[in-house]
């Protein structure tokens, strides 16, 4: 049985509301990927900021010409033999040649750079090396902040939100640890329509709704 708590957990919960939320953005990314690449092609994916649990739960880790790099800001051990773990800055990535990747992918990284001309990086980065990309982040102007589950605390103070989320169990049902606490609320600078179409002006933008509201924003060129 799924408990309250399973609901407001994080989005690794498979039983959670973020895990739902982020199931239903995968089916709409696996049909935009399969409309576009074929079984008997290679294909080169970067996944910035991605993790293989992801990967293993998706139709698209059957394709047989298939590698996946996942970019993270240090490496971790994968199991599967077509996902490669590499350990690198999503802001700089000189490794990487231009259209290097069929496909850059990153799914709720981008937020957690501290400054917009970071974002900006990012972007750019994802622009110059990946000949397809889809990037999601969450909507700033969702009415629940996506990472604290508490209504509107991206615009609360942030002495407060800090005792909110160390001092009561009001975020996701726990108390924080004052590190964690700190560390958020000085990474994340979630992004709206307007940034997201400044960073990707030549996407598309996918907007995920929940009761009419856009919850997430992702850029994407397929």
């Amino acid at each position: 049985m799924i408990s309250f708590s399973d609901l407001f957990d994080s989005s690794e919960n498979p039983n959670s509301l973020g895990a739902k939320f982020r199931q239903r953005r995968q089916a709409v990314f696996e049909s935009l990927f399969f409309s576009h690449f074929s079984a008997d092609q290679p294909i080169a994916i970067l996944d910035v900021g991605g993790t293989s649990e992801f990967w293993k739960r998706s139709k698209i880790l059957d394709m047989p010409h298939l590698s996946i790099t996942l970019l993270n800001l240090s490496q971790s051990k994968t199991s599967h033999p077509k996902l490669i773990s590499v350990a690198g800055d999503a802001t700089a990535m000189p490794e990487y040649t231009n259209s290097s990747f069929d496909l850059v992918f990153s799914n709720s990284v981008i937020e957690h750079l501290y400054t917009f001309e970071n974002q900006q990086k990012m972007a750019s980065e994802i622009l110059r090396i990946g000949k397809k990309h889809f990037v999601q982040t969450p909507n700033r102007y969702f009415p629940v902040e996506a990472h604290y589950a508490l209504p509107f605390a991206q615009f609360w103070p942030k002495g407060l939100l800090f005792k909110t989320l160390t001092q009561t169990k009001l975020s996701r049902l726990q108390r924080w640890p004052e590190s964690a606490a700190s560390q958020y609320l000085e990474e994340i600078r979630l992004l709206d329509q307007k940034e997201m179409k400044q960073l990707f002006p030549d996407s598309k933008l996918y907007l995920e709704r929940v009761l009419g509201l856009c919850k997430s924003i992702t850029a994407h060129n397929f």
